[in-house]
């Protein structure tokens, strides 16, 4: 059996995440601990809609914003000379955006649990806000964000329907292990779908339960802290 999908899925997740990660962590502290102002609830509304939507509108608008057809699109492709869309590196963009809202949620949670009397002592003694981020949050927040992490990482491994739209089912070049699996159905091939659907199903499954055991031991420790 040929297990090449497997290994382009993780490639194209770390790759997603490696994204995900630094744009989440910003994103998540901005929501949780950011000043209020006009219109932050419609910005956490629309860094939150790839949950919602169906992955296939998702890579559908992804398609139409890197493709030629737009002003971006054409920057994009002949300016830079970035090419995502029918490549591995689209594959990694749209799992990435899938696996956002997640990680960013997951951040805001474990950034907004912080005392908020321990962050104001701090920017009374004059700590800067990358200060608070970096020397506070961060360390405060690490199980919240390793639990989200291993929610993200589980959600760009099962991407799909946004994965097929910006860059195909090509064997060997953007087709992921839920997309083989696909393929494999269709085929008629059984026993590949079935081992596909295995090797997914128990990836899914440490990963949450990595994740829960996280949550947990945070609730745990924060009852504790409280006593």
């Amino acid at each position: 059996m040929d297990w090449s999908p497997l290994y382009l899925s993780l490639r194209i997740a770390l790759s997603a995440m490696a994204g995900v990660v630094p744009l989440g962590l910003l994103a998540g502290w901005w929501l949780a601990q950011g000043r209020r102002f006009h219109g932050k609830l419609i910005v956490g509304t629309l860094l939150t809609l790839p949950i919602v939507l169906p992955p296939t509108a998702v890579g559908y608008m992804l398609l139409l914003s890197l493709g030629r057809g737009t002003p971006f699109g054409r920057w994009l492709n002949g300016s830079l000379g970035v090419h995502l869309i029918f490549t591995w590196q689209g594959a990694a963009a749209a799992a990435g955006i899938m696996a956002f809202p997640l990680f960013v949620r997951s951040a805001q949670a474990a950034f907004g649990a912080i005392q908020i009397e321990l962050l104001e002592a701090a920017r009374s003694s004059g700590a800067s806000e990358w200060y608070l981020f970096y020397r506070i949050g961060l360390p405060l927040s690490a199980r919240g964000l390793l639990s989200g992490f291993a929610l993200a990482l589980g959600r760009a491994l099962g991407e799909f329907g946004a994965t097929l739209m910006v860059a195909g089912n090509i064997p060997g070049v953007t087709q992921t292990l839920p997309l083989a699996l696909y393929a494999q159905e269709q085929a008629g091939n059984d026993h590949a779908a079935l081992m596909f659907t295995i090797v997914l199903s128990v990836t899914a499954m440490v990963l949450v339960g990595f994740s829960d055991t996280l949550a947990y031991n945070r609730r745990n420790y924060a009852t504790e802290s409280t006593r």
